[in-house]
């Protein structure tokens, strides 16, 4: 082979091998870009999985904690009312015995005008 043929003949085994790389880059951007479709649909998946199991677990924490509240404020509220029923039968008496107190007074206070002497 002469020079010139040998030149030749290395600068087409160059062009081949360059167009077959530029062919297997070509595969492999879109392997690559296929592969980066299927991460971002598997990423997705992942976080509404995970946002459907974190909303499950806050509502039935919420659900749980109303709970408690409802019951706390019940049983506050029977309390009161149980309370205030408790000191309304106190003031009652009381109100009575004082009327009683005050009535005893007064037939005293109107012998005591009328000049009779005090009775107990």
């Amino acid at each position: 082979m002469t020079k010139g043929s040998m030149g030749r003949a290395w600068l087409a085994a160059a062009v081949a091998v360059g167009l077959s790389l530029g062919t297997v880059l070509a595969q492999s951007a879109g392997q690559d870009m296929k592969d980066a479709g299927h991460d971002t649909k598997a990423a997705a998946k992942d976080t509404g999985h995970a946002t459907a199991k974190t909303t499950k677990k806050v509502y039935h924490k919420t659900d749980t904690g109303t709970k408690k509240v409802y019951h706390k404020t019940a049983d506050a509220t029977d309390t009161a009312a149980h309370k205030t029923a408790d000191g309304a039968k106190t003031a009652g008496h009381d109100t009575k015995q004082g009327t009683k107190t005050v009535a005893h007074h007064t037939e005293n206070a109107g012998d005591a005008i009328a000049g009779k002497p005090e009775q107990h």
